[in-house]
């Protein structure tokens, strides 16, 4: 006996709610806006301006040097001594020796502190450095 779906009697219609799944994904899309720019900002500080400024690709690769207002040093989000800044950099570099090098400097920085890092990573033999900036905005 097949049941009819012309027939109201004994007719069986699934149906699948998606209300409850929309409703999910909206929560899931609002918690990632949230978080998102936590997780790229990293270490607090104020970057100088420039006129000129632009993207550089290949982000994942790079190695993130960050020197904040008091001289404090962060390589890879992880406050580093300037003891122990060498050290930690020739290993970075052994791992990776092509790695691009992104300096973050905060512009009321002692432009003396920025040098020694630089020089430190040239010692090392990084080769690929750059200064992030701010662009200015007209």
């Amino acid at each position: 006996m097949a049941l009819n779906p012309q027939s109201p009697r004994g007719a069986i219609r699934s149906e699948i709610n998606v209300t409850p799944l929309v409703d999910v994904c909206l929560v899931l899309l609002i918690i990632f806006m949230v978080v998102t720019p936590l997780i790229q900002a990293g270490v607090k500080v104020d970057l100088p301006k420039t006129a000129k400024s632009h993207s550089m690709p290949g982000q994942d690769e790079q190695l993130t040097v960050t020197i904040q207002e008091d001289g404090s040093v962060w390589v890879a989000g992880r406050q580093t001594s300037e003891g122990d800044l060498p050290g930690l950099l020739a290993t970075l570099h052994q791992a990776q020796p092509d790695r691009t090098v992104i300096v973050r400097g905060d512009r009321r920085l002692q432009y003396e502190k920025i040098t020694e890092v630089l020089a430190t990573l040239s010692d090392v033999g990084f080769t690929r450095i750059g200064l992030v900036t701010e662009k200015k905005r007209s």
